[in-house]
């Protein structure tokens, strides 16, 4: 084992890490993950999901405990599906940018703890209605936003790769009120300036009398890099672009090869 040290928190993130390209989790990393859990480690995961489609992978574990939602701007207890925190956005800032979203015909979602809005539900072209299929997702149609009566935490836009680095160097130009994000190939996120992965995960650490050292962490994309670096041990997936890597202590095998398991037998088992 790595000298003395025991993890007490190991944070997942879910899509590309935690879940293999067909979006399941294999037998062996749930096999791991389950030993490495009865021995006490609390597992969390990070993800970029909203609570509903992360939770079911947690109950699929057979864990409870906690999940760290829309990349660190809501947490909520598993089980109770109680918010214990969550970082707003001020819903008049958001405004412009929905409008230039429309203007330049850019797929976006406005999201909530537990739920998620778009203009048309009936006019969702076909690869965006797929892409919320793949996500266990269906959004309704958004309100007029003095009729939210909860806290909006994140925007999230969907196109090609191509079309979201043209508009995250767009935006990258405007005076800096959100933390802007590529959170995956096809996605860039708008949230709160203090939401981040690692900020979330540093608050729950602190709320359980969990030291940083004793925080392990594994993830594979932009959005991953502040829990790879709070952590005491970040790991990223070899299916990681590289500048993700270079923030992350070691690298592990991909999600395709059980990069999970191999990371957690090292750490947590051996």
């Amino acid at each position: 084992m790595d000298g003395d040290m025991t993890y007490k928190l190991i944070a997942l993130d879910v899509d590309g890490t935690l879940l293999n390209d067909e979006h399941e989790i294999s037998e062996q990393t749930l096999k791991t993950i389950k030993e490495v859990s009865s021995q006490g480690a609390e597992i969390v995961l990070c993800t970029g999901r909203g609570p509903q489609n992360s939770i079911p992978f947690m109950e699929q574990m057979g864990l409870s405990g906690y999940v760290i939602s829309h990349n660190g701007a809501v947490t909520v207890k598993t089980d109770t599906r109680e918010v214990v925190h969550q970082f707003a956005l001020d819903v008049k800032a958001i405004a412009p940018y929905l409008n230039y979203f429309r203007e330049i015909k850019v797929h976006f979602d406005v999201n909530t703890a537990f739920n998620m809005y778009v203009d048309s539900v009936d006019g969702l072209a076909v690869e965006v209605r797929s892409m919320y299929e793949n996500f266990l997702m269906l959004p309704s149609v958004l309100p007029s936003m003095d009729e939210f009566s909860e806290p909006i935490v994140k925007v999230t836009l969907f196109d090609y790769a191509e079309k979201l680095d043209e508009i995250y160097q767009e935006l990258s130009k405007w005076t800096p009120e959100f933390n802007i994000l590529r959170s995956g190939e096809y996605f860039v996120d708008l949230m709160n300036p203090e939401a981040s992965k690692g900020h979330a995960l540093e608050n729950l650490a602190k709320s359980k009398g969990i030291r940083q050292e004793e925080v392990l962490a594994l993830g594979n994309y932009y959005n991953d890099i502040t829990m790879l670096t709070y952590a005491g041990k970040g790991i990223a997936m070899d299916n990681s672009p590289l500048d993700v890597k270079a923030a992350a202590d070691e690298v592990t095998a991909s999600n395709n090869e059980d990069g999970v398991h191999a990371a957690l037998l090292k750490y947590c088992l051996s």
